[in-house]
């Protein structure tokens, strides 16, 4: 079977979870040993890992025709391209695209990452899908999230192959129900021309059904996974904090879908029963300023750590380094973070309205809003090593079971269905 999907990011250059899954997924479906996966990406650097896909550089697709020779093709494009890739897709342009802002080898530019002119190129990487869906060969289109799913449905224009969409996140999570128009209409007419629609999480999938109208028998509960740790992660070693400052780390995007304002507020009351507490709030965002000023109104300043956004080795050292993981989130389709930490052996605290808190067992759940219950889970596990123990062994055990192999195997009997015609 072979797929052709839709990706916008891919390690080693992550700019959010959408990265760390379409790899996850990537790997899941080569290990079932049958499933080859062309992977789209807008701008990839060439140091992807391709061990579990063959690469496509949308930025390297001709969309113009350009006569220019192997050599100088090979000059600029040879280092994350084939050439001779190049002039097959050169031979499927399918209309004029001569308008469009090409550069010398009738190709577009993608900034890669999420630029201010993003709807501009999301359309662009939905014309350019076109050629690719009449150059290669495939049996289903798979496309991620609303910035794929123009180019997802651009390919079954003109493939006439079917549509399975990725639901990773909703712009109703995004923004706590303020929804942007432009990309709900965008977000629904994927899901109206999907002939299969995978969503991170239940919570994910009533959202699909409910807000943008859905037939529930095309949505299927798809949750996420964790990868193994490779050697080197493994080797990083846990700090033994026992009669020490314990460390509690916030770490991801500091926005309001996080609940940040939570995790400071929580703090706070757990400071005043002891402070011999540290709390770490890794990441970036637009309330990144508004949660120092919290800090400090609050007199918790010499308590707090903003180290700023983390990425690669960094964020499992700074995992290991923590006695308790927090994911005080408003609205998480998934979020993998929490199965990482329990994966380094970090007793971890999530929200109620995550998707991660289906399928996890071995950690503590509250409501992102009660604050005193979070505080009371902190404190609880920063002074009771019996409790610290049990969810650093019994976590790392439960999450150790959660593998991209298995949700491999669940998309690919998903694909079967779709071909079969029994979705």
């Amino acid at each position: 079977m072979k797929v052709l999907m839709f990706g916008w990011e891919y390690p080693p250059h992550v700019f959010g979870g959408l990265a760390t899954a379409n790899f996850g997924i990537s790997q899941g479906l080569h290990a079932q040993g049958d499933v080859e996966t062309v992977l789209c990406l807008p701008h990839p650097f060439g140091d992807e890992d391709r061990s579990a896909c063959r690469i496509v550089a949308m930025n390297c697709v001709p969309i113009a025709w350009r006569d220019v020779n192997y050599d100088y093709v090979k000059e600029r494009v040879g280092n994350i391209m084939d050439p001779d890739y190049y002039y097959r897709l050169r031979d499927h342009i399918y209309a004029d695209f001569n308008y469009m802002h090409v550069n010398d080898l009738g190709c577009m530019e993608f900034a890669g990452g999420y630029p201010s002119n993003l709807h501009e190129e999301i359309n662009n990487y939905s014309i350019i899908a076109g050629v690719v869906a009449r150059t290669e060969e495939f049996d289903i289109i798979h496309a991620h999230d609303w910035l794929t799913y123009p180019a997802g449905i651009n390919a079954k224009h003109v493939s006439g192959k079917p549509l399975c969409i990725h639901v990773h996140a909703t712009d109703f999570d995004r923004s706590r129900g303020k929804v942007n128009p432009t990309v709900y209409a965008i977000e629904k007419d994927g899901m109206d021309n999907a002939d299969c629609i995978m969503c991170v999480s239940e919570l994910t999938r009533q959202t699909v059904i409910h807000q943008y109208h859905q037939d529930p028998r095309k949505c299927f509960t798809m949750h996420n996974a964790v990868y193994p740790l490779r050697q080197e992660l493994q080797d990083i070693p846990r700090p033994d904090h026992t009669g020490k400052e314990k460390v509690v780390t916030f770490l991801g995007r500091i926005t309001m879908q996080k609940g940040p304002e939570y995790f400071v507020e929580a703090a706070n009351m757990v400071l005043q029963r002891t402070r011999n507490v540290r709390f770490c709030m890794a990441g970036s965002g637009d309330m990144m300023d508004a949660m120092i000023y919290l800090a400090a109104e609050r007199g918790i300043a010499d308590r707090f750590h903003f180290p700023g956004f983390m990425r690669g080795k960094q964020v499992y050292e700074c995992l290991k380094d923590s006695d308790v993981y927090v994911m005080p989130s408003v609205s998480e389709p998934f979020g993998i973070s929490p199965l990482e930490a329990m994966q380094c052996g970090t007793p971890t605290i999530i929200s109620k309205q995550s998707g991660c808190a289906e399928i996890l067992d071995n950690c503590i759940k509250v409501d992102y809003w009660d604050i005193h219950a979070l505080a009371d889970a902190i404190y609880s596990i920063c002074s009771n090593e019996s409790l610290f123990t049990y969810l650093k062994e019994e976590g790392k055990r439960e999450v150790d079971q959660i593998t991209w192999e298995k949700v491999g195997a669940r998309i690919k009997n998903l694909y079967e269905r779709v071909l079969a015609g029994d979705i």
